[in-house]
């Protein structure tokens, strides 16, 4: 093959008319290719920084009085009747959100579902729930998970990704107000045999 056709083909530079030269960019550069994981890195350290935040704020953003115990609005938004835990548990269903926009395996989002449905149903019982949200501290943990696999993968998200994240979330939405209505009806029955 001739030198110049050669070098045109590799992408150098080619002649259009006498005395001008164009450069031809037809395949992307290592720089490209750098710039995008770079972009990538940076999208999922801001992500993994608001997961974090975010569990604070819902499991450890104040400290009890004189103690070493640190709590957050979970267990506080748990203390209003009926819709507290259903609101606190659908800020901690964002983190699955999170989790998916970085690309976090689906076994990673099966983990930290399933630690939102520990909290959840456990959270559901009067005073022990809100108790074991203390301790549990179900954010905190999602953050976490969250945050490990930002330091080591690239994200890779599908539809299907977030498709399964928001069964899963619809599915925690519907699972919380099966147990609300049980209590409800258990508490109903309660109330019936006694009057």
């Amino acid at each position: 093959m001739p030198y110049e056709l050669e070098k045109n083909l590799m992408g150098q530079q080619m002649p259009t008319r006498p005395g001008r030269i164009t450069t031809m960019n037809h395949l992307p550069s290592d720089q490209d290719s750098s710039t995008h994981h770079h972009q990538a890195a940076e999208d999922k350290k801001k992500i993994s920084h608001l997961a974090q935040a975010l569990g604070q704020l819902l499991d450890a953003s104040l400290t009890i009085p004189g103690t070493t115990i640190k709590i957050g609005l979970d267990p506080l938004l748990g203390l209003i009747p009926g819709i507290g835990d259903l609101i606190s548990n659908s800020i901690g269903s964002s983190l699955l959100f999170l989790a998916t926009k970085a690309g976090v395996p689906r076994i990673v989002i099966l983990r930290m579902s399933l630690n939102i449905v520990i909290n959840m149903v456990v959270g559901a019982i009067p005073v022990i729930g809100d108790l074991f949200s203390i301790w549990f501290k179900s954010n905190v943990q999602n953050a976490q998970l969250l945050y490990r696999h930002c330091q080591t993968t690239v994200p890779v998200t599908t539809l299907i990704d977030w498709l399964f994240v928001g069964g899963l979330v619809i599915g925690i939405i519907l699972l919380l107000g099966l147990t609300f209505g049980l209590l409800l009806w258990l508490g109903a029955s309660l109330l019936a045999l006694i009057g």
